[in-house]
């Protein structure tokens, strides 16, 4: 959607009605987290009453975030999610585009009759079943279109709170700035971000120096003892098991970020990320250069995300899930090994 099409239908929307709903993405990371704050309390200054929810808990790294504790979280609390959703006049969904991304919210929001709000950076978006949409796959995260639509209605409105919730979504979504920058802007929005935000060194902290020790053990392990390399296909597989995640009292967020180490190394173009759950197998891709791991998860895996950086899972065993992966490489042998 044009992007002056969708202000006059977002200004329409923000005047017309009150109650909101804002949604995320199942399993959300910080930049479903911060999205979903900043635009909140945007809304909130506005005079609209808001209500935040997700499927199931985001990680503990990201409790800090300000707001964060005002969460209704389906398998927490579900009557107070379903009727959130069934008052809702408006519902936005962040940081995902398609309904059955948000888990087993997908049901209550496909109930409803309300306009519904698209902001979101991921490619193939559903827009059709949206009034209106912000959908641009070539900024770093939805935090980034956050930013623009807040910016758009003047920067006094970035409070200190909106300014760090949407500096943690840039931040986490771009690996603390290694992949997804596509253009000089995201620094640009950055900077006025740190001006307004809480000091940028804490907010770093509170998000990659947390750890608990069974955290770090899991790092370990996984890169000392489940990191499988393979040179033919310029690769790097970690595998672990529903058992391994138990033996380091697995939670929820303890595995982000270490699908990124084995790509510290120079022979490696695609790293892998296997994690045995309670009903699938999630695959988490991370590549370097022009090697698209959206084309790897969307084809294979049904999922998808961007080039260096998407996510796909399957419906079987954990052995069946890593002898797919290693089945498909010889696919995208050349491509691989091709270092540009």
């Amino acid at each position: 959607m044009q992007r002056d099409i969708f202000f006059e239908r977002f200004d329409a929307v923000i005047q017309s009605h009150k109650h909101f709903v804002l949604a995320c993405h199942v399993n959300p990371d910080g930049d479903a987290i911060g999205s979903v704050l900043a635009m909140a309390e945007f809304l909130r200054l506005s005079g609209r009453e808001v209500k935040m929810v997700v499927a199931n808990d985001f990680p503990e790294f990201l409790h800090w975030m300000p707001g964060s504790d005002e969460f209704l979280v389906f398998e927490k609390d579900a009557d107070a999610c379903k009727n959130a959703i069934a008052e809702a006049e408006c519902i936005m969904m962040l940081d995902f585009n398609n309904l059955s991304r948000s888990g087993i919210l997908h049901n209550e929001i496909g109930k409803t009759r309300v306009p519904r709000v698209l902001i979101d950076h991921h490619r193939d978006p559903e827009e059709d079943s949206f009034y209106c949409s912000y959908s641009d796959v070539c900024v770093s995260s939805a935090s980034e279109i956050v930013a623009e639509i807040i910016l758009h209605y003047g920067k006094q409105n970035l409070t200190k709170d909106i300014a760090t919730n949407l500096l943690v979504g840039i931040m986490t979504d771009t690996g603390a700035f290694a992949h997804s920058i596509y253009h000089p802007r995201t620094f640009e929005l950055c900077s006025l971000l740190v001006e307004k935000s809480m000091p940028y060194l804490l907010i770093h902290q509170l998000v990659y120096d947390t750890m608990s020790e069974n955290r770090l053990r899991l790092l370990g392990f996984s890169i000392s003892d489940k990191m499988e390399v393979l040179d033919e296909y310029s690769t790097a597989i970690i595998a672990l098991s529903k058992s391994d995640l138990e033996r380091f009292d697995y939670h929820n967020g303890d595995t982000e970020g270490v699908v990124n180490f084995p790509l510290s190394m120079d022979k490696i173009t695609m790293s892998v990320l296997v994690t045995e759950r309670q009903d699938q197998i999630r695959l988490s891709f991370r590549s370097k250069g022009d090697f698209s791991v959206h084309e790897v998860a969307n084809k294979h895996f049904k999922g998808g995300g961007h080039t260096n950086a998407a996510g796909g899972t399957l419906s079987c065993s954990f052995e069946e899930a890593i002898a797919k992966l290693k089945a498909i490489l010889p696919e995208y042998k050349d491509l691989l090994n091709d270092r540009r």
